[in-house]
């Protein structure tokens, strides 16, 4: 691996802040959703091929009333999952029962919004799109010799589908998921339980991510040192990070 030590800087609202000169790491922990993968844009156009493929027009007098429930939905669901509020079923489940309720004439059971769940994620799970430069940064990082470990919160079946489909497996020595885990992100279960997989060291792991609840601060709870991708500058980190990057092919400068 190249070694380099340097000061990192970060654009942020237009100034330039100086981060502390850049440590040694061998391991990087990475979070795949929203990430490397655009988990976002290919649900938008999954979600757009579902309405038209159950026909919900019929029952909706606009197509975003229903993708805006979605959604609002599908953020509070994730994040109450993440912190163990909540189950698996009771996500899948209520994240679609909550927008199709709204529809004219639907009483969406529990068995039907599973149904509807499955066919979802199948369309989810078969588009390539990823996050801008997400390619690029994990061929430098193999190539530079890291050990790259995946780590997600997301559905043990999904997440080998999506990985497939854009392209990135077998990329990642180990595959680190809340399913094996036992727990989420951001609990301290769920980052014991990848150190011991991945056999890596506190103090020689980073943890890169964009989800600040679970990705950054876990991580710090751990005692891990942390790249906060922050994917929307105009809110800088809510909190501390080693690092804070707004576009992944920064990372490049760090690493």
């Amino acid at each position: 691996m190249q070694k380099k030590t340097m000061l990192f800087f970060c654009i942020i609202q237009q100034k330039c802040v100086t981060l502390h000169p850049m440590k040694q790491y061998t391991d990087l922990f990475i979070d795949f959703d929203d990430t490397l993968y655009d988990t976002h844009g290919n649900a938008v156009i999954a979600l757009q091929e579902l309405y038209r493929e159950l026909r919900l027009g019929r029952f909706f007098p606009r197509p975003e009333v229903f993708y805006n429930a979605y959604w609002k939905a599908n953020i509070d669901l994730w994040t109450r999952y993440a912190h163990g509020e909540i189950d698996r079923d009771y996500l899948i489940v209520e994240r679609f029962r909550r927008p199709l309720s709204l529809g004219e004439g639907l009483q969406p059971t529990a068995d039907d919004c599973r149904r509807v769940s499955d066919r979802f994620l199948d369309l989810c799970s078969t588009k390539p799109g990823l996050v801008r430069d997400a390619r690029a940064l994990v061929e430098y990082l193999l190539l530079s010799g890291y050990r790259l470990h995946l780590c997600s919160n997301g559905f043990h079946e999904v997440q080998y589908r999506k990985l497939r489909a854009c392209g990135l497996d077998g990329r990642f020595d180990t595959v680190i998921l809340s399913e094996d885990a036992g727990a989420n992100k951001p609990s301290q279960q769920f980052f014991d339980y990848a150190l011991r997989v991945s056999k890596a060291q506190k103090e020689t792991t980073l943890m890169i991510g964009d989800n600040y609840s679970t990705d950054i601060e876990g991580a710090l709870q751990a005692g891990l040192d942390t790249a906060y991708f922050n994917r929307f500058p105009d809110y800088p980190a809510p909190g501390p990070c080693t690092y804070e990057v707004t576009g992944l092919a920064q990372l490049m400068n760090v690493l």
